[in-house]
């Protein structure tokens, strides 16, 4: 059965929510066929698939190329698209115009903004027009600028209070679930015990009711240095760079491809060839 926002959500205390990013087809649809919940296409596509310094200039039309590419991926798993930065902070009609076309042209079936109370008319907007929004506090990349940095939020008691005031606007405000990333364990479970939507975690502690991570972190994909929070949960990069020195070393030395891999002519023509002109 397909996974659906209303699915997701009805989670909430039943089962561990798995959710990862995925970016193009073949991925999603391995990781679908893996059993995963929820499949994030998430704006750190422009630091782990094009290369950019953090997401900041990801576009409304790269999110919406990779998330059609992994909503054809994904039969079971449900489909969530960021919303990038500045698609949803100049008006309310433009964040409802952007979402439509992550909707309609990429297939999502959720967006996810960052952002807590300022961006409740925002939320609100698009639970009106049937748009299911997943909300996202804590560390919010796109504000990496304002923050100084990837730096761990909600340390004070003020910051702790603002968290759990803003979950909870978000959840008033339609939001069915909710991202929490770079936040003290205790904190994050406190925040999960307060609301009734699924909260999923990365960097947030297991009190959460699930978690994602970004797939190549937890692959081996990602050569940099990993946040604490990351698990390697196997080495693809070692394993694809192996393979591609192996196909390397056969090509060089003339042993691939061999007999195995050509189409051989039908009887008799072989000798023909050279009256080729």
């Amino acid at each position: 059965m397909k996974n659906t926002a209303v699915t997701f959500r009805e989670a909430k205390g039943q089962d561990k929510l798995v959710m990862l990013t995925a970016y193009d087809y073949s991925t999603a649809r391995v990781m679908d066929m893996a059993g995963v919940d929820a499949l994030l296409v998430g704006d750190s596509l422009g630091m782990v698939m094009l290369g950019y310094p953090d997401t900041l200039s990801v576009t409304m039309d790269d999110m919406v190329r990779h998330c059609a590419a992994v909503a054809r991926g994904a039969q079971k798993a449900l489909v969530v698209c960021d919303m990038p930065y500045m698609s949803y902070h100049v008006s309310v009609e433009e964040t409802v115009r952007n979402a439509a076309r992550l909707m309609t042209e990429g297939r999502a079936q959720a967006v996810k903004l960052e952002g807590g109370a300022e961006f409740v008319a925002e939320v609100r907007a698009l639970t009106r027009a049937s748009i299911p929004v997943m909300g996202h506090l804590g560390l919010t990349p796109q504000s990496i600028n304002a923050f100084g940095g990837f730096k761990v939020q909600g340390k004070s008691m003020a910051a702790a209070q603002k968290l759990l005031d803003d979950a909870r606007v978000l959840q008033d405000a339609g939001a069915f679930a909710l991202v929490l990333e770079c936040v003290p364990a205790a904190l994050a479970e406190r925040v999960t015990q307060a609301l009734a939507i699924p909260v999923i975690g990365i960097g947030a502690g297991a009190g959460c009711d699930g978690q994602v991570l970004v797939w190549q972190d937890m692959t081996g994909m990602t050569q940099s240095h990993l946040p604490r929070f990351v698990k390697r949960f196997g080495d693809v990069g070692a394993s694809l760079r192996a393979a591609v020195e192996a196909y390397s070393r056969e090509v060089r030395a003339g042993a691939f491809p061999a007999e195995d891999h050509v189409y051989p002519l039908p009887d008799g023509m072989e000798k023909t060839l050279k009256k080729l002109k």
